[in-house]
């Protein structure tokens, strides 16, 4: 009786030819013999590949700042960032997410990451959740809320069905869409609005994109999310001053902060935060300008949260 091939077998093979394919996915010529190097020779060979990401992001920053410039838009009107990815990708998301409310004082909700698999695939990989595009659609259906939300897919490779689904959907539903990639433009066929393409070349360990793929992808992740803050009024001068002080480095630095830009002494940056209820802008316009806690706050209302602003409005 001959045997029944597979229905699975056309589009495993496909999908075979589409890996072949990609630039993640090739060898690496200068690390062909790294299974015979020692430790020293090993860690440099890594270093030199990591050496060239900065210069590929560099080929993409007109995007990466158009990417900037449109999160600024959807957040103004209340609107979440809001990241998808899987495996690696998707766990850098969920980093740049987690850290910006300690950071920037932004509300949890604000920024957002999501990995294929949910939770529990941020400590061991759900790889299979990320291999079908209604995985992806259902998940930004549930997720997203509103046309303002701006919706980032984060994908070393360009193709995960999930992040395709994800974007899709968003699309769909009427969402501003971003990808960042490792691979060029012409290896990805689904349509964003921005497209960060930054191909960096095969990894050292052949497909092991949470090498050079991950390490490009934290940076574009690191500029969209801090330049978006500082364009959103949290940083003055090149200072954190939104931070939320949730632990006692975070109490400390924010006196360090209050009494280097108001030039103030330990206990007297003590005293305006707790008169300002720990709120780091407030205290800083109370030092600076001499006002009480209220007239800060309206102060800072007036400039939509922007220090220099509002010393400049005192000024004029």
């Amino acid at each position: 009786m001959e045997k029944k091939k597979s229905p699975y077998v056309k589009d495993n093979k496909e999908l075979f030819n589409k890996l072949e394919k990609l630039l993640t996915e090739q060898r690496n010529p200068k690390s062909f013999e790294i299974d015979l190097a020692n430790s020293r020779e090993i860690v440099e060979i890594i270093n030199n590949e990591d050496k060239h990401v900065a210069e590929c992001v560099a080929g993409s920053l007109d995007e990466i700042a158009a990417a900037v410039d449109l999160i600024v838009e959807g957040m103004n009107k209340g609107g979440r960032l809001l990241y998808f990815g899987a495996g690696t990708s998707g766990r850098l998301g969920v980093l740049d997410a987690a850290e910006c409310p300690p950071t920037f004082g932004t509300e949890p909700e604000a920024v957002q990451g999501f990995i294929a698999g949910g939770s529990q695939a941020m400590f061991r990989a759900q790889e299979g959740a990320e291999d079908l595009e209604k995985y992806g659609e259902e998940e930004a259906e549930k997720i997203i809320r509103s046309t303002h939300d701006i919706i980032v897919g984060l994908a070393a490779s360009g193709r995960t069905p999930y992040v395709h689904g994800v974007l899709n959907k968003a699309a769909e539903l009427g969402c501003k869409t971003i990808l960042v990639t490792t691979v060029s433009a012409e290896q990805v066929d689904v349509n964003v609005d921005i497209l960060v393409d930054v191909p960096v070349g095969p990894e050292v360990v052949m497909g092991s994109t949470r090498m050079k793929s991950a390490t490009a992808q934290k940076m574009i992740l690191n500029m969209f999310s801090t330049g978006a803050m500082i364009r959103l009024g949290k940083i003055y001068e090149n200072v954190m001053v939104d931070l939320q002080l949730t632990n006692k480095k975070l109490e400390e630095r924010a006196k360090r902060i209050v009494m280097m830009l108001a030039n103030i002494r330990y206990e007297e940056a003590s005293e305006m935060l707790n008169k300002a209820d720990n709120h780091v802008k407030t205290a800083l316009l109370m030092a600076l300008t001499g006002k009480n806690k209220e007239d800060a706050v309206e102060l800072l209302n007036r400039s939509d949260g922007f220090i220099r602003r509002a010393l400049q409005t005192l000024n004029k």
